[in-house]
Order: C-alpha cells, then structure tokens, then sequence
C-alpha cells in the first residue's frame, strides 16, 4: 500500500507543479509577451477611456451610427449574457413574434419576429418595400453578441448615417471598406464590418 501510495503523491505534486503553475505561466507569458493586446481582450480606448472591446458587439441605436445586428442577449453586460434565440427558421415566434401557446409562462409576442424587423430595417434605413434585407440585419447571432455586421448590411445602412453626420455617402463607404475584415485564414466565412471600430472612426470625423 505505502509503496502505491507514495509514488502516486509525488506524480500527484508533480502534474500539478507542471499542470497548475509552470504551464499557465509559460502560456500567459508568451500570450503577454507576444500579443498583449489580443491576450488582453482587444479593448478599444477613446481619450484614455477603454470604450469596448473590439471582439463584444455593442446596442448602437442613434441614427448617426451604424446598429449592429439583433441580438437576443440585448448586448447587456455583465457574465452568463451570451446566447441566442434558438428558435428554428420555421417557428412562427421567430417569423411573426406570435404567442407559443404552450409555454403559458411567456409571452413571446413580444418578441419582435423576423417580419416586424425586416419592417423596421427598411424603416429605419429608408428602403422601399421590396428592398431585399441581409439575413445578419434581422437575425441574431449564435453568441448574441457578434460586433460584426455583413458588407451587404453596412452598405444598406451607409446612407442614413451619411445624411444623420453630414457627410458624402461616398466618404462613409470608404470608411466602411476600411473597416472590412476579410475571410478567417483567408477562406473560413464571409468578410465582415467591425460596428464598434467603424463608429469609432466616424466619431473620429468631428
């Protein structure tokens, strides 16, 4: 037994030196070392003060801004506010924001289905009736808090916020392209606009 036991206790001291204090240092040394900045969150300062982070979408609703996509997580802060709808592309509270009778508990309609917020976005951004919207416009994310929005999104949107800062639309299609983010690894996904850097560099116009 004590000859079991006293090796098992010294492999025990040694994993956890190995695995609890030298690995977790050598990690955040080199992530620290190497790529501070991403290791520490991508945070995003403004006058000194961090305003976000360039990873954690953010509820920008004024007109003169760019609105990210819909998120069923409200973008509020705090833990445990990632998540998604997890509603089906056929479940009418989705489509329509109607009342699921079986969850007596809820009441979903006042969820804004995807049919109200197609309305809105056209709206919102000027649009004729048939004007077809981007998926990313009016459908949340897995997380719920994605910073990115589609090209396609971004350039729909262009207009009202040229008209709501007084500046050429040219000027703030320029500004969204350099705002664009290609593919991961170049080829995972679509390109995408960074909302938050995107307003930020508008801001910066004055």
């Amino acid at each position: 037994m004590r000859r079991q036991l006293l090796p098992a206790l010294g492999m025990l001291v040694v994993f956890t030196v190995i695995t609890g204090l030298a690995y977790p240092l050598v990690v955040t040394g080199v992530a620290q070392g190497i790529f501070a900045d991403k290791a520490n969150g991508s945070l995003l300062e403004e006058d000194g003060q961090v305003v976000g982070s360039a990873l954690i979408g953010q509820p920008f609703l004024a007109p003169e801004y760019f609105h990210p996509r819909p998120s069923a997580a409200g973008y509020a802060p705090g833990p445990g506010y990632s998540f998604g709808s997890n509603f089906g592309p056929t479940n009418e509270v989705f489509l329509l924001g109607e009342d699921d009778p079986e969850t007596t508990d809820v009441d979903e309609s006042e969820t804004n289905g995807v049919d109200d917020l197609v309305r809105a976005y056209r709206d919102t951004n000027g649009l004729d009736a048939g004007e077809p919207v981007p998926v990313d416009a009016v459908t949340s994310s897995g997380s719920g808090l994605d910073p990115h929005i589609s090209l396609a999104n971004a350039r729909l949107q262009a207009q009202r916020v040229a008209d709501n800062r007084g500046l050429d639309v040219d000027q703030v299609m320029e500004m969204v392209e350099e705002n664009t983010e290609g593919r991961g690894l170049g080829f995972l996904g679509e390109p995408g606009v960074n909302v938050l850097l995107l307003n930020l560099a508008l801001d910066e116009l004055g």
